[in-house]
């Protein structure tokens, strides 16, 4: 009976560690399951996320596109070439013809445009001009067939149309003396941007030797001033005034100031220039200053902001005691009005 016994209870003593066997292998599948089907979701999702963003990644460049891209640069590079070689023949002085003949009926080279600076307020002083050295009318007309051309330079009111624009386009309809800057606002703090508008604009109009910029306060002897330029026919590079230097003013509210006075070193004096009165350049220099005209710094007054043009330049600085306007010479050609 007890070997009996003993035999029924090793079957109940096994089958403990199987069935603990068996628990932990249900909990163990039930893990591996779930990391699964975690794992499967998290390929979803990862799968999702590559779909988008493959969606908005930029497209591979094929060969057809590659070629298309460096076609457009070839194209750049050819325009940038022509653009340089444009600069260097209007530079050379090959304009175009229509704009060559614009200024004159006969089309032929003019000798010079002098172009009188003036204002909205100086219909008096522009009366007085026409009344003394300034031809007018039939006068004016017969001096162009001469090769001079006098104008009235004038630029645009800061409200564009108002009375002070129609009021000078009235006068000009009259008097077709007139040289108007569309581009340029008539405004005393703009005065030294004015040499650019008007030599630019008349470079582009008249095709003449010399380009002379002239006061409003300045009173011409014509003639002389026509012989003078006579004898420089033909010569480039010509910067021809009353040349002078002198010191800037650095301290704010004088006469005379100048902002950019820390540019001209620690002895403060302005390079040798032609005096704001008469200045007088040759086409070549004009045209350079036309073309130039969108990077020309200016500074606080016209005279000096020309003559730091003319600094990098192969200029020929003619110094003329005739155009001191302010001298006691006999046979100078201008004076204070």
């Amino acid at each position: 009976m007890k070997s009996e016994r003993r035999w029924r209870s090793k079957p109940l003593q096994n089958s403990k560690p199987s069935l603990l066997m068996a628990f932990f292998s249900c909990l163990a599948w039930l893990y591996v399951a779930g990391r699964l089907w975690q794992d499967a979701e998290n390929r979803k999702v990862l799968t999702n996320l590559l779909y988008k963003n493959s969606l908005q990644r930029p497209k591979i460049l094929t060969v057809e596109d590659k070629l298309t891209v460096l076609g457009c640069r070839d194209l750049e590079r050819r325009i940038v070439e022509a653009e340089m070689e444009l600069t260097l023949a209007k530079s050379q002085g090959f304009l175009n013809k229509q704009l060559q003949q614009s200024g004159s009926s006969s089309g032929k080279k003019l000798l010079a445009v002098i172009g009188v600076y003036t204002g909205f307020g100086s219909r008096l002083k522009r009366n007085v001009f026409r009344g003394s050295w300034m031809p007018k009318g039939d006068a004016l007309r017969k001096l162009e067939e001469r090769g001079v051309v006098i104008r009235f330079v004038i630029g645009r009111s800061a409200n564009r149309g108002d009375s002070l624009d129609r009021n000078i386009n009235e006068e000009n309809r009259s008097t077709k003396d007139f040289l108007i800057l569309e581009g340029h606002e008539e405004a005393q703090e703009e005065l030294p941007k004015k040499a650019k508008f008007f030599l630019s604009t008349a470079v582009q109009k008249w095709d003449a030797d010399f380009f002379v910029k002239v006061d409003d306060n300045i009173d011409l002897d014509l003639e002389a001033l026509i012989g003078l330029l006579e004898r420089r026919r033909g010569q480039d590079g010509a910067y021809i005034g009353c040349m002078k230097s002198g010191d800037v003013i650095s301290e704010e509210g004088k006469p005379w100031y100048e902002p950019d006075w820390w540019k001209f070193g620690d002895e403060k004096s302005y390079f040798r220039h032609a005096g704001s009165a008469l200045i007088i350049l040759s086409k070549n220099l004009a045209q350079y200053v036309n073309i130039n005209s969108a990077s020309l710094k200016t500074y606080a007054h016209d005279d000096t902001s020309v003559g730091s043009w003319m600094m990098g330049l192969q200029a020929t600085y003619i110094d003329d005691n005739r155009l001191c306007c302010s001298s006691i010479r006999q046979d100078k050609v201008c004076s204070l009005a």
